[in-house]
């Protein structure tokens, strides 16, 4: 047995076709089918089960195939020990983040990245937070981004920063017109456009919305936050967005109103999570520390819902002017 089959049979495990498998690991089909073959009668149990349509894996096939993943991963630490020792600032790092962050962090980050870490690879995995999670403890990843709270034992979270949520709605909403921050009270009775389960999001907007008396607008889920803006701008509801997803590149959108909130506005935490047993523990400490020098105006939503306001404020005087009171 050697760590190239324990490869070949975690790859059929995930793929679950010879000609994907083969694909994913660079070689023929053959050449995987054949050694899959060899690692069978070398152990003395059939590991996989061959239809015409989709190969299964064996009870004793997954186990193999579970227990080989962890193999895997270890082996990938003895090199990133070594790779670090040699050079800490170097190599790959395989970072995961949720797909309501990446968009909207990123060009901001990966430049802060590439100039304080020029030799670095930095591998980007884009998942819901589950999926991260799963591939952290698998050692698929080097660490993720994630929202606070977590609950697994065997990962590190490292604070990074809070960003604040604001209120999106059509011009033409009542709330639009509301002058001054808002209180979480002023959601009452509000139905809120959320988007669907397994995004971080949706938890930390229902919170929100059982905090402020508010609910969610039946009968639509969005799929990710641009759909949700899109449907502000459509005047189908209205909908919280963290700040960096307001903030440039990201261009401001039409019959859109930003609204934020006054006092200690509700929010996200945002962490660096990795494997308590990560032989890069050191170094992703120090990478978070690159993540907190982000510019701090980046999570302060005041320029572009104040832009909101003032554009606002002119249709306000547009209309007055053209349509005077009688």
């Amino acid at each position: 047995m050697n760590l190239r089959d324990l490869h070949y049979l975690v790859a059929l495990a995930e793929h679950r076709h010879f000609g994907r498998a083969a694909e994913a690991s660079f070689v023929s089909q053959p050449t995987l089918s054949t050694q899959i073959k060899k690692l069978e009668d070398e152990l003395g149990v059939p590991l996989v089960e061959r239809t015409p349509r989709k190969v299964l894996l064996t009870e004793t096939g997954r186990e193999i195939a579970r227990r080989a993943r962890g193999v895997l991963a270890e082996i990938n630490e003895i090199k990133a020990i070594a790779q670090r020792t040699r050079d800490p600032e170097s190599g790959t790092l395989r970072l995961g983040i949720f797909p309501t962050l990446g968009p909207y962090l990123l060009p901001h980050l990966v430049p802060l990245v590439r100039e304080r870490y020029p030799r670095l690879e930095l591998l980007l995995r884009e998942e819901k937070t589950e999926q991260i999670i799963k591939l952290l403890r698998e050692g698929s990843l080097d660490a993720g981004m994630l929202a606070l709270p977590l609950h697994e034992d065997s990962l590190h979270a490292e604070f990074l920063f809070e960003e604040p949520f604001v209120l999106a709605v059509p011009e033409r909403h009542p709330l639009a017109h509301h002058h001054g921050r808002l209180k979480l009270a002023d959601l009452e009775d509000q139905n809120l456009l959320l988007l669907e389960d397994g995004h971080c999001l949706r938890d930390q907007a229902l919170e929100v919305c059982q905090l402020a008396g508010a609910s969610e607008k039946s009968g639509f889920r969005a799929t990710s936050l641009e759909t949700l803006r899109q449907m502000v701008a459509a005047n189908v509801g209205i909908t919280l967005l963290p700040t960096l997803a307001i903030k440039p590149p990201v261009p401001r959108t039409d019959n859109v109103h930003l609204l934020e909130f006054a006092g200690h506005p509700p929010s996200r935490r945002i962490a660096l999570v990795w494997r308590k047993s990560s032989s890069v523990g050191a170094f992703l400490t120090r990478f978070a520390e690159v993540i907190r020098s982000l510019p701090p105006e980046l999570l302060k939503p005041e320029g572009q819902a104040a832009a909101t306001h003032d554009k606002h404020d002119k249709h306000d005087k547009h209309d007055k002017a053209v349509h005077p009171a009688p």
